[in-house]
């Protein structure tokens, strides 16, 4: 996994780099070499030569990197424009060096202008990692003027980003490439994150990145995803496979049962049966072919009976998706919750039954995985799904820690947390996600893993084959017109690119 930095820690690290020796104007200067290297790559079609690129600088050491940055892009050949946001007096001591270079070669330093129709590229090097407040006044203009502007590169953080929680400070930048330095910041792992920094690059600032101890998230790989999947046996059958029990649908809602299954068989389960309402069975029944059906409510068994004698023999077991939210789920689901003690993916109307109760959560037998986008965790922890996107790794834990279960918080850049935790941010998927059923096929997906995985790697594994799906079915071109079925048709085949 790959480390993702807080605030705090990426200054550490920076400061233990310049107590290791290291002059800070030397990281400076690898810093802004290095990202002129990818910007010329990858927006300036390999040469630099002859474009015109207008660099836009604040006062801070984010400028010192844009002033290094504007030196070798005319170095290279192009016509640049540095704009400052700020007097000159009030640059930092880094930053002062390096605007005196680019002025000693002959550069010129100008003040914001919200004309940029002529440039080829804009940098945007205003604000680094340490912004805190609003962005007001001609710095906010400028970068409103930015957005329609097709091809802006951010340096370290698109300005206007938080790096701790990933809100907007009144106004970002919105980059097609975004060169992050040393380490991965939380900010940029949010879903402000990937809409404001485009496509991310991690360079070197000439210090080993080992350097960082500690760290506040890990990003997700390939490799350790294929570690979590155990090889099949030669002598496997269905039952050690991993049998997953369902409960899902009501009248109508069906399909986001089948899709539970369907997700759950094509991500390596043996087996699924599906529990559902007497009422929702005739329809249920008619679309089944590999899923085995059973009823709820048809027997002359107490329901909480019928709910746990279904757990008993089950590998794992997904919750909530369609299954309704009135006094017979509530009481199915609190059966499945103390009677059982194996893994349970709790999912849509199973988390709205424990609204502002959590913590009720951390006493049941079973081991939980919560799967809730940002209005569901809002409704467990008693705050509005507003708080949540404000801060979702600070929500995210906090639901981990009062439900003392694996919390998948969803939205672009997925978060898994454990109850102690430990935060993964997964790095595939994209928009087309946002399709009816996706989330009940990562259910079943994470319900297939939690046959034979731990319930963290269960939840890793499962979110990223699933997101992993849809950039497959995407192909970095369509984000429209995906079905959640599709998703789930996919597993086998990134499965295969696992195992290759």
């Amino acid at each position: 996994m790959i480390p993702v930095l807080s605030r705090e820690q990426i200054r550490a690290f920076d400061a233990d780099a310049i107590a290791r020796k290291v002059p800070s104007l030397v990281l400076m200067e690898n810093a802004g070499r290095n990202a002129c290297d990818v910007l010329e790559r990858e927006m300036l079609g390999g040469a630099a030569h002859g474009k015109r690129v207008i660099v836009l600088c604040g006062t801070g050491n984010n400028g010192g990197d844009g002033f290094v940055i504007a030196r070798h892009l005319r170095l290279r050949g192009a016509s640049v424009v540095v704009q400052l946001a700020g007097a000159r007096d009030k640059l930092s001591a880094d930053a002062k060096t390096n605007a005196d270079a680019w002025v000693g070669l002959g550069g010129a330093i100008a003040p914001l202008d919200v004309k940029f129709e002529n440039a080829d590229l804009i940098v945007d090097a205003l604000f680094g990692t340490g912004l805190d407040r609003a962005i007001e006044g001609d710095v906010r203009a400028a970068i409103e003027a930015t957005h329609s502007h097709e091809r802006v590169f951010a340096v370290d953080i698109p300005s206007g980003l938080d790096a701790q929680t990933g809100a907007i400070h009144g106004v970002a930048i919105h980059a097609a490439h975004t060169v992050t330095f040393a380490h991965l910041k939380l900010g940029l792992m949010t879903p402000n994150g990937a809409a404001c920094s485009g496509r991310l690059h991690v360079v070197d600032i000439g210090v080993p990145a080992s350097l960082a101890t500690e760290f506040a998230a890990e990003l997700l790989e390939p490799s350790d995803v294929r570690a979590f999947i155990a090889p099949r046996a030669v002598d496997a059958h269905k039952y050690r496979a991993g049998h997953v029990g369902v409960l899902a649908g009501s009248p109508g809602k069906t399909g986001a049962a089948l899709l539970v299954g369907r997700g759950a068989l094509r991500a390596g389960a043996g087996a699924v049966t599906v529990a559902t309402w007497h009422d929702a069975l005739p329809s249920l029944q008619s679309r089944v072919l590999e899923v085995m059906t059973a009823s709820l409510d048809a027997l002359e068994k107490p329901l909480i009976e019928v709910a746990a004698s279904f757990a008993r023999a089950k590998r794992a077991i997904v919750a909530g998706p369609g299954f309704g939210t009135d006094e017979r789920a509530a009481t199915a689901i609190r059966a499945l919750l103390v009677g059982y003690d194996g893994n349970v993916v709790l999912d849509a109307d199973a988390l709205t039954l424990y609204a502002g109760r959590a913590a009720e959560l951390a006493t049941v037998r079973a081991k939980l995985i919560l799967t809730p986008h940002a209005g569901e965790a809002s409704r467990l922890l008693g705050i509005t799904a507003d708080e949540v996107d404000a801060d979702r790794f600070t929500a995210a834990r906090a639901l981990a820690a009062k439900s003392q279960a694996v919390v998948v918080l969803k939205g672009a850049h997925t978060l898994i947390v454990a109850p102690d935790g430990r935060t993964v941010v997964n790095p595939t998927a994209n928009a087309a996600l946002a399709t009816a059923g996706s989330g009940d096929v990562l259910a079943g997906i994470i319900g297939a893993n939690a046959c034979n995985m731990h319930p963290f790697e269960a939840a890793c594994a499962g979110v990223y084959l699933h997101g992993a799906a849809a950039d497959l079915w995407s192909g970095g071109t369509r984000h429209r017109g995906l079905l959640a079925s599709e998703i789930a048709d996919l597993i086998p085949t990134i499965l295969g690119q696992l195992d290759r």
